[in-house]
């Protein structure tokens, strides 16, 4: 994709003639942290943008301060659903509202650098002129959790094949928004990996994304039992069933992948009971996944 002409007419266009970025943001009953995502975004050095906020039943203080600031700066708009349906849901209803070129999203509880979205515009003007053609930018992340500042250390170019090892993007994807749409939105009924599925699907369909390597996103890692990662091993493993469904076809050494790379990573913690460890045998012929797999399983006091 060349770098595209923008009508200065279009709706996908701001008023200075510059490519609007959209960004979604579900929320619900998060007011603090919901308060300070609104305030980094509405606070960009990049002025043209429209932050879609969808408050998914909140209960607290949420709706009232969002009418305030929508009245305050027109740039933020505000849907609401009046009983919880869901991240994803909100998600897919802020994605289908929003009416920039380019598209992003934030969490309630995470925050954008002031350069944030300058620097990803900027950077795909850079590759897109240079006849680079990614199907969509991620950057590194800034890890909060109350004690030391880290940073994420993702890899330069991210590919479909290589989220069945791990998800290389992280929890957002900066892209024409008409990728989004053509990628299908999010799954609604996936108990878990939510932006795996989709971010998976999304570059299957439109080829690799690139790395923009500065820590400009904000991710608050601070343990909370409503964070995927809290959530039950059986959650996950529904999650990575219903990922195999979709996209494993006949290939078994999908599924213990997915399992190995995923479910039983340090990430979550879970370690393999007995049962696991024998079906990812059963699943066919891979010594070294069934070695490491076995450790797992040891490490776990089986």
């Amino acid at each position: 994709m060349s770098d595209p002409t923008f009508d200065t007419s279009s709706p996908a266009t701001g008023d200075a003639g510059l490519p609007k970025v959209s960004i979604y943001m579900p929320t619900r009953n998060r007011l603090g942290s919901m308060q300070a995502a609104v305030r980094s975004v509405l606070g960009q050095t990049y002025r043209e943008i429209e932050l879609i906020v969808v408050d998914d039943g909140s209960t607290d203080g949420t709706p009232a301060w969002l009418a305030e600031q929508a009245r305050l700066d027109p740039r933020l708009v505000v849907h609401r659903h009046e009983e919880g349906r869901g991240a994803c849901a909100a998600r897919n209803v802020g994605i289908r509202a929003a009416t920039g070129f380019f598209l992003t999203g934030l969490d309630d509880d995470d925050e954008f650098k002031p350069h944030h979205l300058a620097s990803l515009v900027s950077y795909w003007q850079l590759l897109t002129g240079a006849g680079d053609d990614p199907s969509a930018l991620y950057v590194q992340d800034e890890l909060r959790s109350g004690g030391p500042v880290a940073y994420t250390h993702k890899i330069g170019r991210a590919t479909a094949e290589m989220m069945l090892n791990a998800n290389q993007v992280g929890n957002q994807l900066f892209a024409p928004r008409d990728r989004f749409l053509s990628a299908g939105l999010f799954d609604e009924a996936m108990p878990a990996w939510q932006d795996l599925e989709f971010f998976y699907r999304f570059l299957k369909m439109h080829g690799p994304a690139r790395l923009l390597d500065l820590p400009s996103y904000v991710f608050d890692v601070t343990p909370r039992p409503d964070r995927i990662s809290s959530k039950s091993k059986r959650k996950v493993m529904q999650a990575c069933e219903l990922m195999y469904a979709k996209h494993g076809g006949d290939q078994r050494h999908t599924l213990q992948r997915l399992l190995l790379e995923q479910v039983f990573s340090d990430y979550y913690g879970f370690r393999p009971d007995l049962a696991d460890l024998r079906r990812f045998i059963g699943l066919g012929w891979w010594p070294r996944g069934w070695w490491r797999m076995a450790r797992r399983w040891r490490a776990g006091g089986a």
